[in-house]
């Protein structure tokens, strides 16, 4: 039952509304005044809000501002007596849905409830349809200004309505799957399948079998012929991920289906026509690998017709802040009903830590700090940053070489907190945070570029 919350400081009227309510099906929180309310739209949230506009301890305006904070979506009503309608009207200005006069009529009261439910309906399966429009025609999750990210965003675009293979090239957390998944939905293939397999993930002695079928008979245990990832993917595209892991006896014959598009199942007695697109990712680094004699050369050389470079998380600069209010939002929203938000604490640790694991790391970090918050904000402990903060900066410093060169390494990692801070505390704003600081815009703008803020 949809959850009504109702502020009405006349207990007779109260309980009136309230019964109109639950026989109409709904369920009602009560509240008595404004701070009673205001405390309820802090603990958990509600569907509607139905308030009076005058009342003990605060005003129904009051009420408004703490439900839209809470949750800009939710639909406020408010209820104001004869010769108040300038207030109503003030209001509507400040966010109300709508305004109901006194005394209150059942029908337009359950009208109003039944209206502003139906919007917050419509509004939510809105965002549901525009996010599933992103996931399959955009870019899903892939949020960042920085000038790496967007270069990889642009190279994504471009080879996305091409044919060729692409290689995704990065570190362990950076978002490769996200990107495979961009090239094939913006890709003329949408609407055929896209099969992603994790090459370090499956035994050495299955890996062929799972990407190319077999057979019936095989070998022992083969009763029904089985169809690999390939053929299962034919039309659309294969996003095989840690190729590196590849054993060399399968890369071979992963060389024969790319250049030309066939598979032979295990025990086939003829080759098996596909139509594939390949996007492969990986974490190492290939051409190493191939000088070792590790991975193939001609395999390399056939993947890499498009490499994309995903860059780390450290040298995204301020996309660490937009990534982390995104996942504090959603995951805020998912676990606990609202969105969390960062202290300004919070966000100058995050820009201290290099973050090895990148995006999944700092995903992590945010979940873990939104079980553990006592609040909807989300402060340095909660992160789980507090105490490494304090090591790499303290017992972890590098106090070799002269007094002079020891001293410009602390002063860097000071400056370094000091400007992240003021950017933080400013949300971005280099002009206002070289005002706090005390130094010029264009000493700023120097700093910013050599801490790679």
């Amino acid at each position: 039952m949809p959850d009504i919350l109702l502020v009405e400081d006349k207990e007779s009227l109260r309980r009136v509304l309230r019964l109109t309510l639950e026989n109409a099906g709904y369920s009602v929180t009560e509240a008595v005044d404004a701070r009673e309310a205001i405390n309820e739209i802090g603990r958990v949230p509600h569907k509607v809000v139905l308030t009076d506009l005058r009342m003990p301890n605060g005003t129904g305006l009051d009420v408004l501002r703490a439900a839209r904070l809470a949750d800009g979506d939710v639909p406020v009503i408010v209820m104001t007596a004869y010769g108040s309608i300038d207030e109503a009207v003030q209001a509507m200005k400040d966010g109300a849905h709508d305004f109901l006069q006194k005394p209150v009529d059942s029908n337009h009261l359950l009208l109003l409830v039944g209206r502003a439910l139906e919007q917050s309906r419509l509004r939510t399966e809105n965002l549901l349809l525009r996010e599933e429009w992103s996931k399959r025609y955009g870019f899903p999750r892939i949020i960042g200004e920085s000038d790496a990210i967007k270069k990889a965003v642009t190279e994504t675009q471009r080879v996305a309505q091409t044919e060729a293979t692409v290689l995704l090239l990065g570190e362990s957390g950076t978002g490769k799957e996200l990107f495979a998944r961009a090239v094939h939905h913006l890709s003329n293939r949408r609407d055929q399948p896209l099969v992603a397999i994790n090459c370090a993930a499956i035994p050495e002695t299955l890996i062929e079998n799972e990407l190319f079928g077999h057979e019936r008979g095989a070998f022992t245990g083969a009763g029904d012929r089985r169809l690999g990832k390939f053929e299962l993917a034919s039309g659309g595209t294969v996003f095989l991920d840690e190729i590196g892991e590849l054993p060399l006896a399968v890369q071979g014959k992963l060389l024969r289906v790319i250049e030309e598009r066939c598979v032979d199942r295990i025990g086939g007695r003829a080759p098996v026509p596909v139509d594939v697109r390949v996007v492969a990712a990986t974490n190492k680094d290939l051409r190493r690998a191939v000088d070792k004699g590790e991975f193939r050369g001609d395999l390399f050389f056939r993947l890499a017709v498009f490499p994309i470079e995903i860059p780390p998380l450290r040298e995204r600069g301020e996309d660490v802040v937009l990534l982390a209010h995104h996942f504090a939002a959603q995951l805020g929203k998912e676990m606990r009903g609202r969105e969390a938000t960062l202290s300004d604490a919070s966000m100058a640790a995050l820009h201290t830590r290099r973050w090895p694991g990148n995006v999944r790391e700092l995903e992590n970090a945010i979940e873990r700090a939104c079980i553990l918050a006592d609040g909807s904000t989300l402060e340095p402990g909660d992160l789980g940053l507090m105490a490494e903060t304090s090591e790499a900066q303290l017992s972890g410093f590098d106090a070799s070489g002269t007094l002079s060169e020891a001293t410009d390494r602390m002063v860097q990692i000071v400056e370094r907190r000091k400007i992240a801070e003021a950017l933080a505390a400013h949300g971005g704003n280099k002009t206002r945070a070289a005002e706090t600081l005390g130094v010029s815009y264009k000493t700023l703008l120097t700093k910013i570029k050599d801490y790679r803020l």
